[in-house]
């Protein structure tokens, strides 16, 4: 029975709106996970530390592919991983400017996938941002420096509010982190 990987960056609750069109989108293909496909899951649970031993593991657990969603940094832990095992990613940002590919026409390599580029959507958000602060001079934006997403998206708003004269704080850094409440353990997300 045929092995696919998946690696997540987040946590299965935080995908369990895209699950169910995972699991539709390899049933149209004739694989349904327990009859004649075995999916293997690796979250990184908001870690992104994690995501190169989670990537090894599915490597050494010799996965006919790996399906990435939820991000860059995963992408490019999968990448780092393999170069033989094909990787399919579902990411937000550009995959060409942090290396993920050689370009969007010709991925290249094992790896290709879908992107949901949103970086040029930052401009408006920025643009909103100013309509919205009417009463402030500067602008702030906080950045994942661990999601190269964000990073790119924080180069962009600060060459955005250069050419309109914008403005804007220094970019500040914060990272998304799990945490357990003692009261029924349940996990949450807190801002570092």
């Amino acid at each position: 029975m045929p092995v696919v990987g998946f690696l997540s960056a987040l946590g299965p609750g935080e995908l369990a709106f895209i699950m169910p069109a995972f699991r539709d989108g390899l049933s149209s293909a004739g694989f349904v996970e327990g009859r004649n496909v075995t999916i293997e899951y690796r979250w990184a649970e908001g870690d992104y530390q994690r995501l190169a031993d989670l990537s090894a593991d599915l490597v050494n657990r010799k996965v006919a592919v790996i399906a990435v969603m939820s991000g860059t940094a995963a992408a490019l832990a999968a990448k780092a991983a393999t170069t033989s095992i094909p990787i399919i990613f579902a990411i937000g940002g550009d995959p060409v400017t942090p290396g993920l590919v050689t370009s969007l026409n010709h991925p290249a390599g094992n790896i290709t996938g879908v992107s949901f580029y949103n970086s040029p959507v930052v401009t408006k958000r920025l643009e909103l941002a100013r309509e919205l602060a009417t009463g402030g001079s500067t602008i702030a934006m906080l950045v994942n420096p661990d999601n190269p997403v964000s990073v790119t998206e924080g180069k962009v708003v600060q060459e955005a509010a250069a050419a309109v004269g914008q403005s804007l704080a220094p970019l500040a850094t914060a990272r998304w982190t799990k945490h357990f409440q003692r009261s029924g353990n349940s996990a949450s997300e807190r801002l570092l």
